[in-house]
This record gives structure tokens, sequence and C-alpha cells, in this order.
């Protein structure tokens, strides 16, 4: 089965210094037909003007990614990490029995652009941690590059779920295919650009919900930069 999310019908805040889409129900936005996607819980999409950010709140027992598509993300936290994350690099913080962290726009002047994605964990309450690493460009083009899985295999970021994220940058020629076991699902979020998953042409903003298929194939890319997530229903 696949169900189409398109970017127009998605939830959407605009603070003035945030402007954000929603996947998934999220704070003022409420659909009972999106509240997660097995263990997907959020996918927020969102913008954050220069000097701006989210003051330091809590978190606990839940899978927090960050995949940054533009500008510089400014990290803080209670275990003590800090740093500041720019295209290509991703982000994972293991909330676990909690932690309070804080994220800002490190430019005074050009926005942030970045995915915020949250997956339920397996085990709750685990002590908190936090991993981040640079995914090249070139270890996406044309390829599924594996970002974040349970065992952290291929150089990917470790999360507590069982659960697999890839990202990959397709255009013209390329095609890529990712098999699903049976009892999982995929979901696919358009980043940028245009491309067809299982035959079906997505855009900027949009998403493919895939249940019941053998596999998922992505194609005909026009500087299409994509997330994949396979996940257990």
């Amino acid at each position: 089965m696949l169900q189409i999310r398109k970017s127009n019908t998605r939830g959407h805040a605009n603070h003035g210094w945030l402007d954000s889409h929603h996947t998934f129900s999220f704070a003022g936005y409420y659909d009972p037909r999106y509240t997660s996607f097995g263990p997907l819980r959020v996918i927020n999409e969102d913008r954050v003007q220069g000097g701006q950010g989210f003051g330091t709140h809590n978190h606990a027992n839940m899978e927090i990614v960050s995949y940054v598509l533009g500008g510089a993300l400014e990290h803080k936290d209670s275990m003590g990490t800090g740093s500041v994350l720019r295209y290509g690099d991703v982000q994972r913080m293991s909330a676990g029995s909690g932690v309070s962290h804080s994220e800002f726009n490190h430019s005074p002047d050009e926005a942030v652009h970045f995915l915020q994605i949250w997956l339920f964990p397996d085990q709750e309450n685990i002590t908190p941690s936090y991993q981040e690493t640079h995914f090249a460009p070139e270890a996406k083009r044309g390829q599924l590059r594996l970002i974040a899985s349970r065992d952290g295999r291929d150089g990917s970021l470790l999360i507590h779920q069982d659960a697999n994220l890839y990202a990959t940058i397709l255009d013209g020629s390329d095609r890529v295919q990712l098999p699903l076991a049976t009892g999982r699902g995929a979901y696919v979020q358009v980043a940028r650009g245009q491309l067809q998953v299982n035959g079906i042409t997505l855009d900027t903003g949009d998403a493919l919900q895939i249940r019941d298929e053998a596999q998922v194939t992505l194609e005909k890319g026009s500087d299409a930069e994509v997330i994949v997530f396979d996940v257990p229903l």
C-alpha cells in the first residue's frame, strides 16, 4: 500500500523566528491520520532565522536525529556536548532517562534549515548519550547511505530502535532499491528536488508511506535528496 503525503498538507507553524512543517501531529497541530509511522514519531522541517533558536528544554525516552540541509545549527546539552552542525552533518541524541538541550542558529543572519526526527526507543530510561558524524554528498550520490541503525554498522549513528535510516542524492539515470522484510514498512521523505518512488512522482517536501510492499524503488531524480526510513510496523 502506498500513501502519499503532499508537502502542502503537512501541519504548519510560522512563529516568525521559526517556520516549521510537521509531518506528524506535533505541538498545536493534530491530525488523527498522522500521529506516527511505526516507531517514527516526528519529522519536522524547520527553518530558524539568524540568531534565533530553541532555548533549553527537556526530553526523555526519545531518539532524536537532526539532519542539516543548510546553514549552521548550534547544539548544547546537559551532557556537556556542544557543537555546530552544517550541511552533511547528522546528530543523534538518545534522551533516555532525561536530558536538557538547546538548539540555536549559529549564524546571526543566515537561516538554518534542518529536519528534526524523533523515534520511540525500544528500551526506556537508558543513560542519555550523543553522537554526530558527517556524510559527504559523494557518499550519498546514486546510492543509499545508511546514516542511523540499531547496531551503528557501516559508520552509521547508533539508535536504540530496530530502524534503518538512509540518505540518498539522486539525479538523472540514478536508481536505487531497498528490499523490505515482512512486517516492515518504509517512509520516504523528500528533502529537496523531485523523483519517482515506486512509480509515484514526489516533489520537495512530499513523502510516501509504504506498507505491504516487497521493496522501495527510487529513480528518475532531479537534484533529489531523500531520507528513507525502514521501520517495523
